[in-house]
């Protein structure tokens, strides 16, 4: 039996956002006084329009590059493999085949497939292509090589995986699939998630905190919380609750998408 999950506010704190601005150019300010607390087991999507800061935020978390001001700082040490990141596109190696993308993370830390095979296996396993390990991504389709890009960021078991958009070019059934197998996932191995989106939809279905975010400059504007249970079945985007958390994020961006500093 799963124990119930502990309230978000006594969850323990993985790392925090104080301030944090990132300005490009000398005069272009991509994000400013960005403020956030991040617990260990949310899902947190960052919602909001084209050029609020969305992936700047996600870059400067996994350290691809840093903050003008503010700073940013894990509750405890980061070691290597705490973090994954799914990019927009699945960015896989052409030549290389499923099991060797997914081995990648592995192989950059100088371990050998065979040492980490079984890990790599229960990945595939996990996102329903252990089948298809010695493919090619040419082989797959849309949905599937975004399967191997997320076997990719979670194999070496991550405390935060970071996700910039990831199902945004893919079909709406699709989508939703992605979606439910998503939410299976960050169960199976206890990760916390931080997820870029544009649909409200999406961010209402995925999570437990939806930080909503204005542009010009990037910067947030209010924090929603999704107390429905997990797991969500599917019938949830059907129900009258799923109906009022999302009026309540499309009055929210609405207000985002009007506010101009």
């Amino acid at each position: 039996m799963t124990a119930p999950e502990r309230p978000h506010a006594t969850r323990p704190e993985l790392l925090r956002l104080d301030r944090v601005g990132k300005t490009f150019n000398g005069d272009v300010v991509a994000l400013r006084g960005m403020s956030l607390q991040v617990r260990e087991g949310d899902f947190i999507s960052l919602l909001g329009p084209s050029g609020c800061g969305k992936s700047t935020a996600l870059r400067l978390i996994s350290d691809l590059m840093h903050p003008s001001e503010g700073r940013i700082t894990w509750a405890g040490p980061q070691e290597t493999g705490d973090l994954g990141v799914v990019f927009q596109e699945p960015t896989l190696m052409p030549w290389a085949t499923v099991a060797q993308n997914v081995w990648l993370p592995f192989r950059l830390r100088g371990k050998s497939y065979a040492s980490v095979r079984d890990d790599v296996l229960e990945a595939l396993k996990l996102v329903g292509l252990e089948k298809f390990q010695n493919s090619y991504p040419r082989e797959l389709s849309g949905g599937m090589k975004m399967r191997v890009s997320i076997a990719r960021a979670m194999v070496t078991r991550p405390r935060l995986i970071l996700m910039d958009e990831p199902f945004a070019a893919l079909d709406e059934i699709t989508r939703f699939k992605l979606n439910n197998d998503l939410l299976t996932l960050k169960e199976a191995i206890g990760c916390t998630v931080i997820f870029v989106t544009h649909s409200v939809f999406e961010s209402v279905f995925l999570s437990d905190r939806i930080v909503v975010m204005a542009a010009r400059p990037g910067r947030v504007i209010t924090e929603l919380q999704v107390d429905a249970a997990y797991p969500r079945p599917e019938s949830f985007r059907t129900s009258a609750e799923y109906a009022a958390y999302t009026r309540q994020a499309t009055d929210a961006l609405h207000e985002a998408m009007g506010e101009v500093a």
